[in-house]
């Protein structure tokens, strides 16, 4: 990779991990601001307005990456996302305009993620995008991890309205790194070609891509679950305290970060959808583990090895959307596949709580991976199956007309 190359990817990386961290901490200072008035709608309306324009916008969202020179899409979203956050410091005694403004700032994140995604193999170049996704990935899961330990400790102190203005200072250093990008990805003649194809059509048009991404995304609306009974797992079935539930979450970030670095480099090109599939399994495998083991070392283990096939699969997915789908339609692509991920992610967390009040903490964490160890296993045998070659695609292709 040459040092201008090299510099793009760092400064990508960074503005990732440096995003990853802000926003992180943003949702633990909001979340316990608004949790403070003691509703629960209110802290739930809170996370839908952050997340659910990600899903709302996924196809407006892929269209501007695919129609606007990327780099400077993200710098503009990015300066708006922090003006936006800079407000929300100056209102946090109104509910209704403080969850106004998250639904703005999700809106924003449904354009830059996939901005962010599409300029990865623009600084990379196309023979380094695995090693790229790997140290996104690394970056992103560290920022999860460090931000919030720093939102809470900027509660506990009592400043939330700080600890806001520090997070719009990071989407202003996302807007300078994008600045100091020398790549680009502008509008091409193939890319406005292609407008009238929705993200869908690119995703689900290609039998392989079908396959893992449809397996991952069904596989989390049952992994997420787990995120509703953790905390309930640790005090009722461990019989532990707070450190033991912070011990679990860090044992699962380390591995996310060990599994996009030191795993998914090594997957050859030939085995990316096979090997996503075997950490879907694996994901499922450690929470499975984890509940049926039901001791603190066991659970550390099976939360060590999930989140080691996690952060191995999220890499494992980027790269192999960029490998099968054109370079003209990746943002619609990212959009589409941003959107139903977080979708799932959302109506798992409703159905969690719903399932660990009715069968308790331990039989949700084990069904949480009991269903996607055997997604990813059935998922694996489709894919190993022969089609006839009058029906097998092997990467989208736009219809002639």
């Amino acid at each position: 990779m040459s040092v201008l190359r090299l510099r793009d990817v760092r400064l990508i990386v960074s503005a990732v991990g440096i995003s990853a961290v802000g926003d992180a901490a943003l949702w633990i200072l909001l979340a316990l601001h608004v949790g403070a008035t003691g509703s629960p709608l209110a802290v739930s309306a809170l996370f839908l307005c952050l997340w659910g324009p990600v899903v709302a916008l996924g196809g407006v969202a892929g269209r501007l990456v695919d129609r606007h020179e990327n780099r400077r899409l993200l710098i503009l979203v990015s300066l708006g996302q922090a003006v936006v956050v800079a407000a929300m410091a100056l209102s946090l005694g109104s509910l209704p305009v403080l969850l106004g403004l998250c639904a703005l700032l999700g809106a924003g994140v449904a354009i830059s993620s996939p901005a962010e995604f599409a300029l990865v193999p623009a600084a990379a170049g196309e023979e380094h995008v695995a090693a790229a996704n790997g140290q996104v990935e690394a970056a992103r899961g560290l920022g999860a991890t460090a931000g919030p330990l720093l939102g809470g400790v900027l509660a506990a102190a009592g400043w939330t309205e700080a600890g806001l203005l520090v997070n719009a200072a990071s989407f202003a250093a996302v807007a300078l790194a994008a600045f100091a990008l020398h790549a680009r990805r502008a509008p091409s003649g193939d890319r406005v070609h292609a407008r009238e194809h929705g993200g869908r059509a690119v995703l689900f048009g290609d039998r392989t891509l079908a396959i893992t991404l449809g397996a991952s995304i069904v596989a989390l609306l049952f992994f997420t679950i787990s995120v509703a009974a953790e905390v309930f797992f640790v005090s009722d079935v461990l019989k532990a305290g707070p450190a033991v539930y912070g011990l679990l979450m860090t044992g699962w970030t380390l591995g996310m970060v060990g599994g996009a670095v030191g795993l998914a480099r090594r997957v050859p090109q030939a085995a990316l959808a096979t090997a996503a599939l075997v950490c879907v399994a694996a994901q499922g495998a450690g929470l499975l583990g984890a509940a049926l083991g039901a001791t603190v070392l066991l659970s550390l283990a099976g939360f060590l090895a999930g989140g080691l096939a996690h952060g191995a699969k999220n890499v494992l997915l980027r790269t192999l959307i960029h490998e099968r789908v054109p370079e003209a339609s990746r943002g619609r692509a990212y959009a589409t596949y941003n959107a139903l991920r977080n979708g799932a992610e959302l109506g798992a967390l409703s159905a969690g709580g719903v399932l660990v009040g009715l069968a308790g903490a331990q039989t949700a964490l084990a069904v949480s991976g009991a269903i996607p160890l055997t997604i990813g296993l059935v998922a694996l045998a489709v894919l190993a199956r022969r089609v006839p070659a009058t029906i097998r695609r092997t990467a989208y292709v736009q219809p002639r007309g």
